[in-house]
């Protein structure tokens, strides 16, 4: 690929996080003094994206007031309808942008910067139309599981629609994904919610670029607690060990 791609992120928090068993939106809880949200702005800002746009929807404006920061954009989501409809709703902001998009979650505070430019290297230099960042489990319990072909991606299959043998497969979905502008809003207008949820799932865009004949790649996240998702008080804990961990801070 000649010069340098352009770049921009959407963050996904609009949420509940009703497993926090907290009137809090999930991704205000504090993180070692700092919104959860904070975590993959900050990430999304050091990778060089030019416009961060982050879909709320539960507790909008307080999620507004707590990240007072010019350069995100925010978007609503009124209804949640799934994680496909959500970037459906930044379309428009969109309209007259061409180069990559990476999208990251609001309750993903843990992943490095540095694993996402190796992720965008490997999707800039692979000429994949998406690439999605996985990592392997020993136990992959309720996660969406990575169908391949070699090492071209057929499919996500979300864990309650797996069969047995799909069960089996220990590379996961990690929910975050590098794509090209163009593909990916195409994509989720075409999305159907024609599932146990009703939802229309984002992970539907992999099997519609490997029907169309696209290349979809997978980039191996190493450390799989870096995307770990933060969904009770208990992961929000042991992210605190992480983030302390890092910084060379003593445990309390």
């Amino acid at each position: 690929m000649q010069g340098k791609s352009r770049l921009a992120a959407i963050i996904l928090a609009a949420g509940k996080g009703t497993r926090m068993k907290s009137e809090l939106a999930k991704v205000l809880h504090p993180l070692l003094g700092a919104p959860m949200l904070s975590y993959p702005v900050a990430a999304a800002k050091e990778v060089g994206s030019e416009e961060i746009v982050v879909v709320i929807g539960h507790q909008a404006d307080s999620i507004r007031k707590a990240l007072d920061d010019r350069a995100i954009t925010f978007v609503l989501q009124e209804k949640q309808l799934g994680t496909g409809h959500a970037v459906l709703q930044t379309r428009s902001r969109f309209k007259n942008f061409r180069g990559t998009i990476l999208i990251l979650c609001g309750d993903v505070p843990l992943l490095r910067s540095a694993t996402i430019q190796a992720l965008l290297n490997q999707h800039l230099s692979s000429g994949a139309v998406l690439t999605v960042l996985t990592t392997v489990l020993e136990n992959p319990g309720g996660y969406g599981r990575v169908i391949k072909t070699g090492d071209d991606v057929l499919k996500i299959v979300e864990a309650r629609d797996a069969s047995d043998e799909e069960k089996e497969i220990r590379e996961i979905n990690t929910g975050i994904y590098c794509v090209d502008s163009g593909f990916l809003f195409e994509a989720v207008a075409a999305i159907s919610n024609d599932n146990a949820q009703r939802e229309y799932y984002l992970t539907d865009i992999v099997e519609i670029a490997s029907r169309s004949g696209k290349k979809v790649k997978t980039f191996i996240a190493s450390d799989s607690a870096e995307v770990m998702g933060i969904n009770t008080k208990d992961d929000l804990e042991k992210a605190k060990r992480v983030l302390r961990e890092r910084a060379g801070m003593p445990h309390r």
